[in-house]
């Protein structure tokens, strides 16, 4: 039985969600709280398997009550946030402090709970079972402000659009973005198995409890990493800008969300942009946008980056990380059977071992690390 603690200043939807709760047989509300102090004594009272929490609540809001939960009494939680540019980054702030996932809400209110009621019950499920969430550890110190540069239009369309999610019958989804809009492509050096590190590239795949895990292993490679890094990160457009940022505030490697057509460069880390795929061109040096079906629910994939990148051969290094299903192991098949480099997550940081675990069972890997040690082992793949 997964006991939970909804955190809501709205009486409406402490309703909503606890009858929501109360309808499935593996579940028990064991609390309410108004507000993020009450969030907090609760927690530390009931000791809950899982916490639902709003971002924006009176006296204390999600965010504060998140931070004194993980510090206290490290509890699986998923936070509730809207589609904004300040959701987004509420989003980003509260899984980098130890959050395990989020539910974006429809239409600004999570009142049209029965548009997402499958997606928040089977990221319940996964949150109360997530493993180490007493091991996470504070988010690591800022590096040195950047120079800013201007921000170029995106040719990627719009980033604040709702991702298309498993749904009750009757609910219509939203119209899907405009067509990538091509810019000119810049001449392309051809790239062959042959050569040295700089012609290498890394591909990493991750999804529930990745944004965290991110925050190790980006923050982790070094600033003249000889090659680039190409990361699918299963999440809906808009947050994917957010997650972006953070990691760039954070890294000495830049870091930014992916456009098509974007040339790969060395020491540079491209986030796929939520609600596309992202692949590499035939070169591997030039990075192709597209909205292609979703591989099950996903869009972006890791098995679509995967598979764009197995050609490369032995200058691909593959890497996987935490996260729920088994997206990435197809992929990573590829990349094994034409040469590249697998490594993955081991179990006992990974806070759903699913998607390393797919691989591993599979025999791909060639190093399966903690979490901790992933930085150091892509380093030292890049440079043979």
């Amino acid at each position: 039985m997964i006991r939970v603690v909804i955190a809501d200043d709205s009486a409406f939807m402490r309703m909503v969600l606890s009858d929501m709760f109360k309808k499935q047989p593996d579940f028990e509300v064991a609390g309410v709280a108004l507000n993020g102090k009450d969030a907090v004594e609760q927690v530390k009272k009931l000791k809950p398997d899982l916490v639902t929490m709003d971002v924006n609540m009176p006296v204390m809001d999600g965010l504060q009550a998140l931070e004194q939960i993980m510090k206290e009494c490290p509890t699986p939680v998923i936070m509730f946030s809207s589609l904004t540019q300040d959701g987004a980054k509420a989003t980003i702030k509260a899984l980098s402090l130890g959050a395990v996932d989020f539910v974006s809400k429809v239409g600004g209110s999570i009142s049209k709970v029965d548009t997402v009621e499958d997606e928040i019950l089977s990221k319940a499920r996964t949150a109360a079972g997530a493993k180490g969430i007493k091991q996470f550890s504070p988010p690591p110190p800022s590096v040195p402000p950047k120079p800013k540069v201007p921000e170029k239009e995106s040719t990627a369309g719009p980033t604040m659009r709702r991702i298309s999610l498993p749904t009750r019958k009757g609910y219509t989804p939203p119209p899907a973005p405009p067509p990538l809009t091509p810019r000119p492509k810049p001449t392309v050096r051809a790239v062959s198995s042959s050569g040295g590190s700089g012609r290498k590239l890394v591909v990493l795949g991750c999804s529930t409890g990745g944004p965290k895990a991110l925050q190790t292993v980006v923050a982790g490679l070094p600033k003249r990493l000889p090659c680039g890094v190409l990361i699918v990160q299963h999440m809906p457009p808009g947050f994917t800008k957010s997650l972006a940022e953070r990691l760039n505030e954070i890294s000495q490697i830049s870091v930014k969300e992916a456009e098509n057509h974007d040339m790969i460069e060395a020491g540079q880390v491209y986030i796929a942009p939520g609600n596309y795929h992202m692949t590499v061109s035939g070169t591997g040096r030039e990075i192709l946008l597209n909205q292609d079906p979703p591989i099950g629910t996903l869009r972006p994939a890791a098995d679509v980056l995967f598979k764009s990148a197995a050609p490369l051969g032995k200058d691909i290094v593959s890497v996987i990380l935490t996260g729920m299903g088994s997206d990435g192991a197809i992929g990573m098949t590829e990349i094994k059977k034409m040469g590249g480099y697998v490594i993955a997550e081991s179990e006992e940081t990974a806070i759903v071992y699913g998607m390393p675990k797919a691989v591993v069972d599979l025999g791909l890997a060639d190093e399966v690390r903690p979490l901790q040690e992933i930085a150091g082992a892509i380093v030292s793949a890049v440079s043979h």
